[in-house]
């Protein structure tokens, strides 16, 4: 029997969504190594907060950090780093903690919002930069939002890809939310990537595999097909891990190939354990903001997804009631992973955006 969303998280304790210094294990796996990302500045390596963060850049004049989500890297940012530095940006995207060429602990208390914030901070001391925007996408998007409470002090500004800003706790609940199109139930692919091992055994059985059905669009990436199909679905419940051991999972592949091939090259290396650790914390997400501010008072940007069914457009309602300066916009006929899908149209929005609000 289907379980409400709130039921579900109460019974789960996830608040998450939908987080010479020591070389981190899961950089290889058997041996492999990661190459850099093509289409790219080769990368630099910096110190921060315990880990040594493979960082991109391009171009000159005020920072904007581009944060990617799961099971992403730097690399899903490079249409972004080539236009906000032609724009006159000081364009930045690391491999975050637990991906790609930085790595990460194993063990899962090394990961939660306020070390993922504090390595955004360590970051910025490492280059001399006092202040940046920081955009992200999923979990990306989180953490971004996360850092305008956590470290309003070196935030420019804030541009959420997709994901919203969560509600702080201290506002009355938002009436007249639009309900999510997913049946939760145990099987949700959060609930689903906890047991340590579990969700590393189906993502790594076939990495190609794997990566042709998330990185997809249709299939579960389509509003108006989702909603018509059956509430006991797999793709109604987001059981992501058995829908990727189908022979043929549901959505179309739509990036190059040698974007494929990398993707698919660097998990093979590096495995998934590091970015599912940011799930495995998400529990703790809720008592790290309790203490935070409330408001967010730098400009702010909201891109939403119109077939994102897990991170809707309507996520981002009541969002004026704690962000003094908010703009939202909403990418029509995109799915989850919009800057790769729709970049031109993301480049734009974001860029006209720097440069009326960006000095």
């Amino acid at each position: 029997m289907a379980i409400s969303r709130r039921k579900f998280l109460q019974t789960t304790a996830l608040t998450g969504i939908g987080v010479a210094s020591p070389l981190m294990s899961s950089c290889s796996v058997e041996g492999a190594s990661v190459r850099p990302a093509p289409m790219m500045p080769a990368p630099t390596f910096v110190a921060s907060n315990g880990i040594n963060m493979a960082v991109y850049e391009k171009g000159s004049g005020p920072a904007v950090v581009f944060c990617h989500g799961w099971p992403e890297l730097a690399f899903s940012w490079r249409s972004q780093l080539d236009a906000v530095a032609a724009a006159g940006f000081h364009g930045i995207a690391p491999d975050q903690r637990g991906f790609g060429l930085t790595g990460g602990p194993d063990d899962p208390a090394q990961y939660d919002m306020q070390i993922f914030c504090d390595d955004l901070a360590g970051l910025l001391d490492a280059k001399g930069i006092d202040k940046a925007v920081f955009c992200g996408h999923d979990w990306g998007g989180a953490v971004v939002w996360a850092m305008a409470r956590l470290h309003p002090d070196r935030c420019s500004g804030i541009i959420g890809l997709n994901t919203s800003a969560g509600r702080p706790a201290d506002l009355p609940p938002l009436e007249n939310s639009e309900p999510s199109l997913i049946i939760m139930t145990p099987n949700y692919y959060v609930a689903t990537f906890m047991p340590p091992g579990n969700a590393e055994a189906i993502l790594q059985a076939d990495v190609r595999h794997t990566f042709d059905f998330i990185l997809s669009r249709g299939g579960i990436w389509d509003r108006e097909a989702f909603a018509r199909m059956p509430e006991s679905s797999e793709e109604r419940e987001m059981n992501l891990l058995a829908m990727i051991q189908r022979e043929d999972p549901p959505g179309d592949p739509f990036l190059p190939e040698e974007v494929m091939q990398y993707f698919t090259q660097t998990y093979e290396a590096t495995g998934f354990t590091g970015g599912l650790n940011w799930y495995r914390a998400a529990a703790k997400i809720g008592a790290i903001m309790a203490n935070a501010p409330s408001r967010i008072e730098v400009p702010s940007l909201y891109i939403g997804a119109e077939n994102d069914v897990i991170l809707p457009p309507s996520s981002a309602d009541g969002m004026e009631d704690f962000i003094t300066d908010l703009e939202k916009y909403t990418v029509l006929d995109s799915g989850h992973w919009t800057q790769q899908e729709k970049p031109e149209e993301v480049n734009r929005v974001i860029v006209e955006w720097l440069k009326r609000k960006i000095t």
